[in-house]
């Protein structure tokens, strides 16, 4: 069965997380050739003095990008948030995604991300806002949230029923509160709960590494679809390892070194040309690092390759990894079961 977003089809049910500093829009068409059949951008601020500077500007870029273009939008004003809704319309969102979920304290502080989850009645007036802002343009609003702020207080399923209830047309719950961040390991109950609360279609997010996790994970919380985020970061091709898993209950081979190394090389071209030279070599080296971290000399070579500041040249040292690499190996080796990079606090800045 297709699955909807308002009267927008999706390809598949294997979406990509927005994640602020990663899921910018070469890693997003990344995932989407690798079998996602949906992409979330990363978080866009609703502060309009903001809107032009670089950061947010390269974050709203969706040049040669397939649809459907999903913009989610952070804050804690509804009339700004509307605004801000308005304005990622005009540029070409054809879905909005509200950001309840992020846990970081540089955006919980300021009572924005999964912070509004402790303020039921100012997260249902920023969602009417935003639905009412988005209904004239046929474009449907959906909304990412944690199970609640805290052990004490999960609030997901009322949350559910009442943002159901305003508008939203698919809700994502990520599996752990705002009080865990990315420690311990998410729960699947209270998204199941969530799918048996309401009507419109839920998204299961947290801790999917596997193509048996996919599988289980859809199985416990019934969701029409699951969210990979830490899991694809370089690893993109996961998208088309759970499709095979879940058609045929057999694993697809790990890609040729070969592939691996023409897939960094399109993705550093997009990525250089999105950045531009000073900026895309920096940040490139965290992409760059989650490629090769579980490769022989993987970690040697990250540490090396991050003293490189000229984009051809750390071009050039990707090659020459991989080329050796090649010599030793056909395929990359097969990805641990359940294996994610430990999240520190300045990394969860970058995880919506």
């Amino acid at each position: 069965m297709t699955l909807h977003i308002g009267n927008i089809a999706l390809e598949n049910g294997l979406f990509v997380a927005p994640m602020a500093g990663v899921t910018d829009r070469p890693f997003r068409m990344l995932c989407r050739e690798l079998g996602a059949g949906y992409a979330v951008s990363e978080m866009v601020t609703s502060r309009k003095e903001l809107w032009n500077s670089l950061k947010t500007s390269r974050r709203a870029n969706h040049d040669g990008e397939p649809g459907p273009i999903s913009v989610q939008i952070a804050g804690t004003d509804a009339a700004m948030m509307s605004e801000a809704a308005q304005y990622n319309i005009d540029r070409g969102a054809q879905i909005i995604d509200i950001n309840m979920g992020c846990p970081a304290k540089k955006v919980c502080n300021k009572w924005a991300g999964s912070a509004l989850m402790r303020d039921e009645p100012l997260a249902l007036e920023i969602v009417e806002a935003v639905v009412r802002a988005a209904a004239p343009h046929n474009v449907p609003v959906t909304l990412k949230m944690r199970t609640g702020w805290s052990e004490d207080h999960r609030n997901a399923v009322t949350l559910a029923r009442r943002f159901e209830a305003a508008g939203v047309q698919m809700l994502t719950v990520h599996g752990r509160t705002r009080e865990q961040g990315y420690k311990g390991h998410a729960e699947y109950d209270t998204i199941a709960a969530v799918k048996a609360a309401v009507r419109i279609p839920v998204v299961a997010n947290g801790d999917i590494t596997s193509p048996e996790k996919a599988r289980d994970v859809l199985a416990l919380t019934g969701a029409d679809a699951i969210m990979v985020g830490r899991a694809a970061q370089g690893r993109p091709w996961i998208f088309r390892e759970i499709a095979h898993f879940l058609d045929t209950g057999t694993h697809l081979a790990p890609p040729l070194v070969a592939e691996v190394r023409r897939l960094m090389f399109d993705h550093l071209k997009e990525h250089y040309a999105l950045y531009g030279e000073y900026s895309g070599v920096r940040t490139a080296r965290k992409h760059i690092g989650w490629y090769v971290r579980a490769l022989p000399g993987g970690e040697a070579f990250r540490f090396a390759m991050n003293a490189i500041e000229d984009c051809d040249a750390q071009w050039h040292a990707v090659a020459a990894f991989f080329d050796l690499l090649a010599g030793q190996m056909d395929r990359i080796p097969a990805a641990a079961e359940g294996s994610l990079e430990p999240v520190d606090e300045q990394s969860a800045d970058a995880l919506a």
